[in-house]
Parts: C-alpha cells; sequence; structure tokens
C-alpha cells in the first residue's frame, strides 16, 4: 500500500477522533486520486454511485483544506473532518440521497453526536431540499458544493503546485 500512496495513486485519510481531536492509527480509508481508476483496480466493479461522489468529496475537500480525515466518534464514523490552517474542523457527511426518512436520520446521528460548534454539513445529490438545515447541520447539493466560490480565495492563499502539494509540505 505505501508504493502506491508514494505513487500518488490513492490518498489515506486517517481515523480522527473527534473527541479526544486526535490523530488515530488504525482503520484508515483510501480514495483514489482519479474516479475513473476504481474501475480499472477492482476487477469486479460495478457502478456504485455512493462511493464515487464520497470519492470526489475527498478529492475536493483535499484541494480546499490541508488535513482531512474520517471522523471517529464513540461508535459512528462521520465521512470527513477537514482542518483548515488554524486547526478549526468542518464536518462532513456524504450520502447519494437523504429523501428516505430512514436515510437521513443515519446519516445526521454521527453529526449529531459532535458538541463543537464548528460548521457541519450533509451533502447529497438531492435537489429537493438541497438547502436544509437540521438544527445547525447544513444540507448542500454536491454539484453546488463543488461549485461554491466563498472558497476560492482560500484555496488561492496557499502555494499549490501543479498535482496539488503544498509548498509548505515539501
Amino acid at each position: 500500500m505505501a508504493g502506491i500512496l508514494q505513487s500518488l495513486l490513492m490518498y489515506e485519510a486517517k481515523p480522527y477522533d473527534i473527541h479526544g481531536r486526535e490523530i488515530l492509527r488504525a482503520n484508515s480509508k483510501y480514495y483514489v486520486v482519479d474516479p475513473g481508476l476504481r474501475q480499472l483496480l477492482l476487477p469486479d466493479y460495478q457502478e456504485d454511485y455512493g462511493h464515487i461522489i464520497e470519492n470526489v468529496v475527498f478529492l475536493e475537500l483535499k484541494r480546499r483544506y490541508p488535513n482531512v480525515y474520517v471522523g471517529q466518534t464513540s461508535k459512528l464514523e462521520v465521512d470527513f473532518v477537514a482542518l483548515n490552517n488554524k486547526n478549526e474542523a468542518r464536518y462532513f457527511q456524504v450520502a447519494l440521497t437523504t429523501l428516505d426518512e430512514h436515510v437521513l436520520s443515519r446519516e445526521l446521528r454521527p453529526l449529531n453526536k459532535i458538541n463543537d460548534s464548528y460548521p457541519k454539513f450533509l451533502l447529497t445529490m438531492d435537489t429537493l431540499n438541497k438547502d436544509a438545515n437540521y438544527y445547525g447541520i447544513q444540507k448542500k447539493n454536491i454539484l453546488d458544493w463543488l461549485l461554491e466560490e466563498k472558497y476560492k480565495e482560500e484555496i488561492e492563499s496557499e502555494f499549490w503546485l501543479v498535482f496539488f502539494f503544498p509548498i509548505k509540505n515539501m
């Protein structure tokens, strides 16, 4: 796995204890640098739009934030914890759709367990209720989120090379 990571074909998202605010050692998740590679690398590949959009969101978070992790809170997983340069967190749950009440409840549960004031987002492909707010958890359509301009200044203030390497880490 180290060779694949060093070749930049995949990224590692380490687990992050949200309550203890520390990086954990076990159970990392891996995301391909190009979602099309997943089809090539997995012999029994089947279209799974949920995994594809999760991968796309991870790549965009890597572009926007210096540190992206998989969040752990008690026994629940938050898809992503993104930390900015000031170590301020943003929490993200990603789902293809949450139009089913059971799916919505399942996706909101981990975010509801977080007792801090950092922003929490539920990203879906839904076009109905795409700007809903669930007690401080902001739902957004993934396509709208990907096209947001408000992160442009933050991204441009960093020195980035062509392959998303922050110069400060080189």
